[in-house]
């Protein structure tokens, strides 16, 4: 008897495979989200059948091209060719997992997962997903203050944290300040964290070196938050948001920096306020600005979220991740 025959006896009769369970724990906490926003689901796909359609799909194609952004970006944070269309899928199966864990810690996860079972060792790895989100940040922060600059009144002075964001703010502000204390006090630890601070430099130049990959890597970073301001500035044409088209994209950014230090998985609750206020604060009425932000919602988070989920959990079966 070969071993992949006493492998398949051994196996008990009804027995679930792991992987397989593995594999249905996103669709079942798609469905715990649907079913705990219901609500703003509800007043989302309401606000979508009132609108202009052929503004909708250009938001929807502006999400599908947020996927090749991040594909790009991520190819560019490392030497070594990775595989495209795997590539590629695994962007789509992250933007599910970045709803399960708070800020972004599934998406890099997913990436990290990928890139070790693609050969590049864990500490590479783990330097390629830094790199990735400090690139991201810089240029969303970036093109923030450009456009701050070009248009000064795009802005009105007002918060754009949502009122719940102190308890949240105060817990990451505790957990750095205690995570620096240890790493002060705990001589191993930080001989691990200068240790992966040097393989981060040395990923950082080795990618600077070949003008292909940083040209990914920055131009990714770019277009990442460029398309999904596009996907919101669509939507407000859709429904009839009347401000300036910069201004949007202003909010949009302001927003989106503001809710960064907020833990919350994918942003639920946290992104709609701000970009709520953000609006307002760019000078639309709060009704039309709460109408655009949860279609846009619907449309860039909702919609997308069963394929992703789908696409991770057949990752998972096939061990891609």
């Amino acid at each position: 008897m070969t071993a992949a025959e006493r492998q398949r006896a051994g196996r008990r009769p009804g027995r679930i495979p792991f992987r397989l369970l593995l594999g249905l724990i996103p669709l079942a906490f798609v469905a715990y989200l649907a079913v705990r926003h219901r609500d703003v689901l509800a007043d989302g796909f309401h606000h979508l059948a009132t609108a202009k359609w052929p503004w909708l799909l250009a938001a929807g194609g502006a999400t599908c091209l947020t996927w090749v952004a991040m594909a790009v970006t991520r190819q560019g944070a490392v030497v070594e060719r990775l595989p495209g269309f795997r590539l590629l899928a695994t962007q789509v199966a992250a933007m599910a997992a970045n709803h399960m864990l708070p800020t972004g810690l599934g998406s890099s996860a997913v990436n990290l997962r990928f890139m070790t079972v693609c050969g590049l060792p864990l500490a590479r790895s783990s330097a390629a997903v830094a790199l990735y989100l400090l690139a991201e940040s810089i240029a969303r922060v970036g093109m923030l203050a450009v456009l701050l600059i070009a248009f000064p009144g795009a802005l009105r002075l007002g918060t754009l944290l949502p009122e719940n964001a102190a308890g949240p703010l105060l817990l990451v502000l505790a957990a750095l300040t205690l995570a620096a204390a240890v790493l002060l006090l705990v001589r191993r630890l930080r001989t691990a964290v200068f240790s992966f601070l040097r393989t981060a430099l040395g990923e950082a130049r080795s990618v600077h070196t070949r003008p292909a990959r940083a040209l990914a890597l920055w131009g990714g970073s770019l277009a990442f938050p460029a398309l999904q301001a596009a996907g919101l500035v669509a939507v407000g044409l859709a429904l009839g948001l009347e401000i300036p088209l910069w201004h949007i994209v202003v909010a949009y950014l302001a927003a989106t920096v503001a809710v960064a230090v907020v833990p919350t998985p994918g942003g639920l609750g946290s992104v709609e306020a701000a970009l709520i206020v953000a609006l307002v604060a760019a000078g639309s009425p709060a009704a039309v600005a709460t109408a655009v932000v949860l279609a846009y919602r619907v449309i860039t988070v909702w919609l997308p979220l069963l394929p992703g989920a789908l696409t991770l959990g057949a990752l998972v079966r096939l061990k891609v991740i």
